[in-house]
Formats: structure tokens, sequence, C-alpha cells
């Protein structure tokens, strides 16, 4: 089947392009994206690069997410190893299946609507001990697990690159080019726009608040960046990166 608007000689990649993104409550870090097909093998790169970016000694994160079933088999395929299932004796041994690691702590939110109306709100825990991530999420206390900041970040995605906007002129026509935008817009998100809820009470004379970034609040750095900064501190990373690569070749 031909997605809508693509003709038999276009690239692979053109037609519909979706985003994943992913998001670090606490600090309000936009961790990584991916863009892609709404396939699993999507999935397990996307969760391959959050991987990626995880500190050894750090443990694996909570992941919370709506109902999306390769979400699911995509955690199954980072953090998770093959077992071989008990064997009884009789007949042909089993073949080994995916099983998650014990500190894998996964749970959805899954929204019932009807007539385009939202009905029901499900909380389902996929992976992990219960208990234990309602006290990390802070269920115990009240809390509910949702998907709030995560699509906060999404919608601000879309009010902010043209590129998202559903049946205009701008929508992107090369994928690179797509995906480098959102490396941009990720930057900026991260270390040129202040959060009001990361902001900081400091009560020095007329000045009652101190504005933070997400990489301020993940100490990443100490001060909001200007974009002047950011294209130049990025450019220079950049040749650093190069230079220790070319120098290890």
């Amino acid at each position: 089947k031909k997605e809508k608007n693509v003709a038999a000689n276009d690239l692979k990649e053109y037609g519909d392009v979706y985003s994943l993104t992913a998001i670090k409550p606490d600090t309000r870090l936009f961790l990584s994206h991916h863009e892609g097909k709404r396939t699993a093998d999507d999935c397990i790169e996307f969760f391959n690069d959050i991987e990626e970016r995880r500190a050894i000694d750090s443990p694996i994160p909570v992941f919370t997410s709506d109902n999306w079933d390769p979400f699911e088999e995509g955690l199954l395929n980072v953090y998770g190893f093959l077992e071989a299932p008990p064997y009884c004796g009789v007949g042909r041994k089993p073949d080994p299946i995916l099983v998650p690691y014990p500190n894998l702590k996964y749970a959805k939110v899954c929204k019932k609507k009807k007539n385009g109306r939202l009905i029901e709100i499900i909380q389902r825990i996929v992976y992990g001990d219960p208990k234990e991530i309602m006290q990390l999420l802070g269920i115990d206390s009240g809390g509910k697990i949702n998907t709030a900041y995560i699509e906060r970040l999404n919608l601000t995605i879309r009010n902010s690159l043209a590129r998202f906007i559903r049946k205009s002129m701008n929508c992107s026509k090369v994928l690179g080019r797509h995906t480098h935008a959102l490396d941009f817009f990720q930057a900026w998100y991260n270390f040129v726009k202040p959060h009001k809820s990361l902001r900081l009470r400091v009560d020095q004379g007329r000045k009652k608040w101190t504005k933070r970034t997400p990489a301020m609040a993940e100490r990443l750095t100490d001060h909001v960046w200007t974009i002047m900064e950011l294209m130049t501190q990025g450019a220079d990373s950049m040749i650093r990166s190069e230079e220790r690569r070319v120098g290890n070749e």
C-alpha cells in the first residue's frame, strides 16, 4: 500500500514521518528524538539512543508512555535478555524468549475514547514491581502515572517548528534536514529556553527569582545560554569531537 502523495519513483524516506521524543521529568531535559515510521524497529533505535546517553553507574530509569504497543517491544529488545523456558523432558525443547531485566520499570497510560471524547483512563504497570514504581513516581502519595510532560514538550515542538504544522507548505522535504532542525531545537530547548517550573526563589532585592534551563537543572551548565553561545559552543564541541576521533584512528 502506497502512502498518500508519494509517487512510485520517490525516495523511500518520502511520506509520513513520525518523531519519537523522550524527556526527563524532574529537570525537563529533552533527552532524545528519533524520526521514522511507526514500527517496533524505530522504537528499538529510539531506546538504544536513550541507553547510550545513560551513565554507566546510573540505574535504568522508570519509563512511562501512552498506550502504543511498539514501546513495549522496543524496551524489551533493549532492556531484555534471552532466557530458555523450563523443559519438561517431553517433545522439542522450547525456543529462548526475551524477558525484561529485573530492574526495568515501565508503566503506561491507556486512554479510552468514545465519539471523540475521553471516557476512561487506565494506568497499567507493564514491567517492574508495582509498589516500587508507585513510590518512585510519587503515586503512593496521591500522584498519578501520566504523560503530561512529554505531551507538553510535543506541543512546544509543534508550536515552535513550522515543519510540524500539518497540511502546510512548510513541511520538510528531506528527512536529514528535518532531523537536523529537531537537533537544533533540542539544543535550544535544553540550554537557551528558561522554564518557569525550574526557576529558584532568591529574594535578592528586586530580584525574586533566578531563571533556569533544563541544562542548568541537570548541572550541565551554570547559566542561561544565548543563541550565539549555543552556536559557538556547539561548533567548538564538534571540532573537539572530530579531533579526538581522528587522533584515535
